[in-house]
């Protein structure tokens, strides 16, 4: 079974704070980017790289590779997956990824968003994902969502079904 330490959503995918903070928060010595687009967008993976930690590897796997992969991870590999938005980790836990935790960075507001916290705004289909993460889908019966407020007064919610429904 792979050791994924934390899965985080973050528009804005790897940058200095993920880099630097929460990748060594963690522990984790691989970042793995699932999403399609940065999968076969050299320019994008190389500005994620000078922000990436020279003690951390960096893979960029479409949803798909992620799923197929993942389960031939080294023990060693202890693994900060980063994902654009909710509907792919939704994607990357019903295709059998084993997710346990999630925290929600940055989540830009658009058209069609509510805002919600300081950093994230969502519309319904985020909404359902994020229930849907609450939930037990993936059999471990201990999924969290997770959301963190990075500033001067840090704050973690647990986001869980009771909220939720």
């Amino acid at each position: 079974m792979p050791n994924i330490v934390l899965t985080r959503i973050d528009n804005r995918l790897v940058h200095g704070q993920v880099a630097t903070q929460w990748c060594g928060a963690i522990g984790a010595n691989l970042i793995l980017v699932a999403n399609d687009e940065v999968a076969g967008n050299s320019l994008r993976q190389g500005l994620m790289n000078m922000a990436a930690p020279s003690y951390a590897s960096m893979r960029y796997w479409t949803i798909q590779k992620t799923i197929d992969t993942i389960h031939k991870a080294s023990a060693k590999q202890l693994i900060f997956i980063v994902c654009e938005n909710p509907q792919d980790v939704v994607k990357l836990v019903e295709g059998g990824v084993p997710i346990k935790k999630v925290n929600i960075g940055n989540m830009h507001m658009a058209d069609g968003k509510r805002q919600v916290a300081g950093s994230g705004a969502v519309d319904d289909s985020d909404v359902g994902c994020f229930q849907a993460a609450a939930g037990t889908r993936c059999g471990t019966g201990d999924s969290s969502c997770s959301y963190r407020t990075c500033g001067k007064h840090r704050q973690a919610v647990q986001v869980n079904r009771r909220l939720l429904s």
